[in-house]
This record gives structure tokens, C-alpha cells and sequence, in this order.
């Protein structure tokens, strides 16, 4: 934690800077994140261990040792073959290897698009609850440039902008542009 980061307390969020009203946002993202990470069963966090060790430097040299060790040992003339050239024994562990681990890797990547899709529809809420607050402080600034006589007629966005956006129109919209 930054220096300037570890000065913010609990009391301190919620009003002034910039900086703490970010670390406060940061904290709420950290705790979803960890609440989400709560609701894993055991199996998607070994999945999720396994796939993050396949991906890893560590997974490549192991493997790299482990091959040409077993090759190396199997290659040793005078010396009794676990495995003899070409190796099907060892064809038969690569395979089941890689059965297993795209199965890790498949589950581990549904969590993250489970995730993805509940951070999306989230900042779906949030985008929609943003344009809504809009709508109206746009309705309530024409109220108040009514009031202190603001001539505001000229300016066509504006009624347009203050009125709600239908979502199905939007949609509609997009669907059109993909098509073509």
C-alpha cells in the first residue's frame, strides 16, 4: 500500500479528495471480488490453482526436465527401458495430461466469464442508473433556467437529452449497425 494510501482511514473516506473517494471505489471492487472469491466451491479453486500453475514458467521446465529425463533414460543403452523409443507409454501420460488439464483450464475460464458477466451487468446498473440521474438533473436545470429567466430554447439536444432514453430503441439500434 502507497503511503499516501495507507494515511486513509475509514473515517476519513467519503468526503474531500479525489484520492480517497478512488481508494474508497477500489475498496468496494476488492470486496466483491473477495466475496465472489467466497462463493468458489473447492473444485473451482484446485481447477483454478491447476490452470494457474499450467500457465506458468515453472509448468514449462518441470516439463522440460521430465521429458528429457524419461527420453534420456529410455535412450541409455545397456540399461533396461521402462519405455523403449518411440516412447508410447510416454505419448499415453502427455495425452491423459492434456485431457486433464484443458478440463482445468475450461472450468477455470468459465469462473472468469461468470465474472465477467456479473461485472458487465453490473456496470450495465450502474451505466443505467448514471443516465437516468442525468435525465433528471437535466429536467431539473430546465426548471431552474426557466426560473432565473436562462434562455435555453435554441439548443435541440437538450430537449432530446432530457428525456429518458428507451432502451429498446438503443438496442435496436446497435442490432441494426451489427447487421450490416
Amino acid at each position: 500500500m502507497t503511503t499516501s494510501a495507507s494515511r486513509l482511514t475509514k473515517d476519513s473516506i467519503g468526503t474531500g479528495s479525489l484520492e480517497q473517494l478512488t481508494y474508497r471505489n477500489i475498496e468496494l471492487v476488492r470486496k466483491l471480488e473477495e466475496a465472489a472469491s467466497q462463493e468458489r466451491t473447492t473444485s473451482d479453486r484446485v481447477a483454478r490453482l491447476i490452470a494457474r500453475f499450467c500457465g506458468s514458467m515453472t509448468f514449462v521446465w518441470v516439463h522440460v526436465i521430465g521429458f528429457a529425463g524419461w527420453i534420456a533414460i529410455n535412450l541409455v543403452p545397456g540399461v533396461k527401458h521402462i519405455d523403449p523409443f518411440p516412447f508410447t507409454f510416454l505419448t499415453f501420460i502427455v495425452s491423459l495430461e492434456a485431457i486433464f488439464l484443458s478440463t482445468f483450464i475450461l472450468i477455470s475460464q468459465n469462473q472468469d466469464t461468470r465474472m465477467s458477466d456479473r461485472r458487465n451487468h453490473l456496470d450495465l446498473q450502474i451505466n443505467l442508473l448514471s443516465e437516468q440521474e442525468n435525465t433528471k438533473m437535466l429536467t431539473m436545470l430546465q426548471a431552474i433556467a426557466e426560473k432565473v429567466g436562462a434562455r435555453i430554447d435554441g439548443d435541440e439536444d437538450m430537449a432530446v437529452l432530457a428525456q429518458e432514453t428507451k432502451l429498446e430503441q438503443v438496442v435496436a439500434q446497435i442490432e441494426q449497425h451489427e447487421d450490416k
